[in-house]
């Protein structure tokens, strides 16, 4: 038990000083995806005045607060939250595979980062989490089917997103990058992108930055596709978060490949929900405020990445 309690730690802290390490690229490369207007704080809400038991207690001593939670709104139609808290649960959708974000471990368990920040701000609207594991390609297609009611799976933020969707306020902030095989000499910047091959995904914001710059796209599905198709030749790079590449790396420590060039950090993660839902977006704002006051969300990133994401610093 402590050999894996020992290994456990060593693999973090590996972690944390191969994302360091990485964390100080080309600085001065633009941001890979316009961040989201400055989102305006959630309304504060009043917690409702708990009920009063049967059994009055002793005047001398003080009932406990009621913790906060999510509020139903006015008798009426119901929106999107009421369903949510009459039912009990909120439904992510997430990929599953994109590690450290959302992945399966080694006893077939979903976890990662964003897994565990939809579990807190379900904790905090005060309700449980089901999550419902799609490919990328297909996720918004489920919330536009009404199959989830948000996702949660580093979303970022984009213009066209936002003709769809109302977004929550950001709750991380990383550095872009690109990833190449580490002979690759061509490629320093983003501007070198122009005519080269990148493997991302069509639908997601990587792969419109890779085609703003003047790349063509490899479709793929995951990350680890992405990669094997740098590896094998058939993509000169691919675009994402340095987090994401840097787990890689440190699961495969034996792979020739290095992240050529980084953007200064920027919002990377959002949760987009259906608009008309805006009581909706504020409970999550209110939730996300709540788990980075209490240290939560500093407490998983730290557990993911090695580092603390989650600040705007």
């Amino acid at each position: 038990m402590k050999n894996k309690l020992m290994t456990a730690k060593l693999a973090r802290k590996a972690g944390a000083l191969l994302l360091a390490a990485l964390l100080t690229g080309c600085a001065a490369v633009p941001a890979a995806a316009p961040a989201a207007p400055a989102a305006e704080p959630a309304a504060a809400e009043e917690a409702a005045p708990a009920e009063e038991t049967a059994e009055e207690a002793a005047p001398e001593e003080e009932a406990a607060p009621a913790e906060e939670t999510a509020e139903p709104g006015e008798e009426g139609e119901k929106d999107l939250l009421d369903e949510i808290l009459e039912r009990g649960y909120i439904v992510v959708g997430t990929e599953g595979t994109y590690s450290p974000n959302s992945y399966h471990n080694e006893d077939g368990d979903l976890v990662g980062f964003d897994v565990e920040v939809a579990a807190a701000v379900a904790k905090h609207l005060g309700v449980e989490v089901q999550y419902l594991e799609t490919e990328w390609a297909s996720i918004f297609a489920a919330l536009d089917a009404g199959q989830i009611d948000t996702v949660i799976n580093e979303v970022g933020y984009t213009e066209e997103r936002a003709e769809k969707y109302d977004f929550s306020n950001p709750y991380a902030f990383v550095q872009g990058g690109i990833l190449v095989k580490s002979d690759n000499d061509d490629i320093h910047s983003f501007e070198d992108l122009a005519g080269k091959i990148a493997a991302n995904e069509s639908t997601s914001t990587w792969g419109a930055t890779a085609l703003e710059y003047g790349a063509e796209l490899d479709p793929v599905n995951a990350m680890a596709q992405s990669i094997s198709e740098v590896l094998n030749g058939r993509a000169d790079c691919t675009l994402n978060y340095v987090t994401a590449f840097a787990d890689y790396m440190r699961e495969h420590p034996e792979e020739e490949v290095k992240v050529a060039c980084t953007t200064d950090p920027e919002p990377s993660s959002y949760i987009p929900v259906r608009k008309g839902e805006e009581r909706l977006v504020e409970a999550i704002n209110k939730a996300l405020e709540e788990a980075l006051a209490s240290g939560e969300l500093k407490e998983i990133s730290e557990k993911y990445f090695g580092v603390d994401v989650t600040a705007n610093e």
